[in-house]
């Protein structure tokens, strides 16, 4: 269980679910230079011995409830004895900087390490990802840091795939819903790594799971993506799975990727496939 008395995490909610608890935390980040909130659900099994680690990164507009809420992934969660992490999708409150509109700026951190100007001081969600929001599980819960895995949904997805892609020694696995694949080549993705990583294009590829697959692609860890065939943002161009299916085989990264007829872009579709990619993440982190 957690320590909640340390004074690094603040103990928003709690709630009994499946044996184990849905509880809401708040800290201060050093990354992002602001109060950041995430969910965490604890299964039964770490009342009795340290446990493997999953973290979900959600999609644009997206808070740290969303996930935990509507996925129902605790069920599955606790059959495999997983802990789930969820944090919010960006900085948020006074002094950050935000921008008029859905897809971009508060909801919409897309998992970088901004370096433009006014977002670098705070726009910090891939080493808050992949650094300080592991440090501080590891501090405060009963897990075994050497078993983490990544999944998300959307710019979500975009996320895992990166920061799974790019930290092999962290994640063991690696899954997504309806991911933003290859970011440099639609409206979204240059939208976002042109404002916050900057104009120049040659900076990009270290945020587009696309390009980084070349170089990051390893048979040791077998990808798996779901995409709904009724996704009006497939067919807007802006999640080009093919593109990253295209660079897997040129890699020889293993991936699967199914196309579900008859499912769009939202959680229904999400909580439809949820106990599958818990299974994916189940028997690499807890085999």
């Amino acid at each position: 269980m957690a320590n909640t008395s340390t004074p690094t995490l603040t103990l928003l909610s709690q709630h009994g679910s499946f044996g184990g608890t849905v509880n809401i935390y708040s800290h201060a980040s050093q990354q992002c230079q602001c109060t950041m909130k995430f969910a965490v659900y604890i299964p039964p099994q770490a009342k009795l011995h340290p446990v493997p680690i999953l973290y979900f990164l959600s999609g644009l507009t997206c808070t740290e409830q969303n996930f935990i809420t509507k996925a129902g992934a605790q069920r599955y969660a606790a059959d495999h004895g997983l802990m789930l992490v969820a944090p919010d999708t960006s900085p948020r409150g006074e002094g950050v900087p935000d921008e008029e509109g859905w897809d971009f700026g508060s909801g919409a951190g897309f998992y970088v390490d901004a370096t433009a100007a006014p977002w670098a001081s705070h726009y910090r969600m891939y080493s808050y990802v992949t650094e300080e929001l592991p440090s501080l599980i590891h501090e405060n819960f009963e897990v075994n840091p050497q078993r983490q895995g990544i999944f998300g949904h959307s710019m979500g997805g975009h996320g895992a795939l990166v920061c799974g892609l790019r930290n092999p020694d962290k994640y063991q696995s690696i899954s997504a819903f309806a991911p933003i694949a290859n970011p440099m080549q639609c409206s979204w993705g240059q939208k976002a790594l042109g404002k916050y990583v900057g104009p120049d294009p040659s900076a990009w590829p270290a945020y587009d799971a696309s390009a980084l697959v070349a170089d990051y692609g390893s048979t040791d860890r077998h990808i798996l993506i779901d995409q709904g065939l009724d996704d009006s943002f497939l067919e807007q161009q802006q999640l080009k799975p093919e593109a990253f299916q295209a660079a897997c085989e040129a890699a020889g990264q293993p991936l699967t990727l199914r196309m579900q007829a008859g499912y769009d872009h939202g959680y229904y579709f999400i909580a439809t496939f949820m106990e599958d990619h818990i299974k994916h993440h189940g028997q690499v982190l807890c085999g």
